[in-house]
């Protein structure tokens, strides 16, 4: 049985595959454009995604692709339905999802962005090899039916906004600010995991795969724990040292986002 995301063993080894003809049915109201790295984001939290895969006919959603490339994902191309069937892009994801269940033995988690109850047989069927299964989908394109089914539903409505664009794009290893609303949202992440114990180690690993850019070194702390402190002292995290190992341990977040900004360190 695959490892339980509630516990602090493995990590999980994901596989993500998107059904995006139905995510652009719940985008059609939206007031906000898709943003797929909010999702990996969520999932990073959970363990290391080796598979993604998007399917669709892209000639229809071109403003979607450079997105997708930029985040490592596999566009796989499905032609017109008019002339192929409704249900395509369905069948392929479910062949390929199959596929990989049966072939990949390590890969014990399966997400499926979706909200089509014809993904349903397909849960059960990962379910009966051994798999994990999340669902995550938009509220107002997904069945209960396929919610129902999975192991866990998230709703893309309910995902954490990531850092703006700008910030994305500034090297936020040179950003103190943005390292330490990373740490508040990356400790948020793991207790809303259940996560038990939150050691430094496991906060800083969840940090390196949100942000693989993040280098406590290039901010000009000699070590993660002098930046624990320093957040500690800026009230973003409270901390309690192991005494037998002498390492931090995350006892706390501040439920602010945004705090005041703190001089440069000398």
């Amino acid at each position: 049985m695959p490892a339980s995301p509630a516990t602090a063993g493995p990590q999980l080894q994901i596989a993500v595959f998107i059904d995006f003809e139905n995510i652009a049915l719940g985008l059609r109201d939206a007031s906000a454009p898709f943003e797929v790295r909010r999702i990996l984001d969520r999932l990073l939290e959970k363990g290391k995604v080796i598979v993604k895969v998007a399917y669709a006919d892209w000639n229809r959603f071109r403003s979607h692709t450079q997105s997708l490339h930029e985040n490592g994902i596999e566009l796989i191309e499905i032609p017109r339905r008019e002339s192929t069937g409704k249900n395509s892009a369905d069948i392929r994801l479910v062949v390929d999802a199959m596929d990989l269940s049966w072939s990949k033995e390590h890969i014990d988690t399966f997400v499926i962005v979706s909200g089509d109850s014809d993904f349903s047989p397909l849960v059960a069927k990962l379910k009966e090899n051994g798999k994990h299964v999340i669902g995550l989908g938009m509220k107002k394109s997904t069945s209960p039916l396929l919610a129902n089914a999975c192991d866990e539903f998230i709703y893309y409505e309910n995902l954490e906004h990531g850092i703006e664009p700008a910030e994305a794009n500034a090297k936020p290893a040179h950003d103190r600010d943005a390292a330490f609303r990373l740490l508040g949202d990356t400790v948020r992440a793991l207790q809303r995991e259940n996560f038990e114990v939150i050691q430094a180690s496991l906060v800083k690993d969840t940090m390196k795969r949100k942000r693989p850019a993040f280098s406590e070194a290039a901010l000009g702390y000699g070590s993660f724990s002098e930046l624990l402190e320093e957040a500690q002292e800026a009230g973003i995290v409270t901390l309690r040292k192991d005494e037998r190992s002498g390492t931090y341990m995350v006892t706390g977040v501040a439920s602010e986002r945004r705090r005041r900004p703190r001089s440069p360190r000398a």
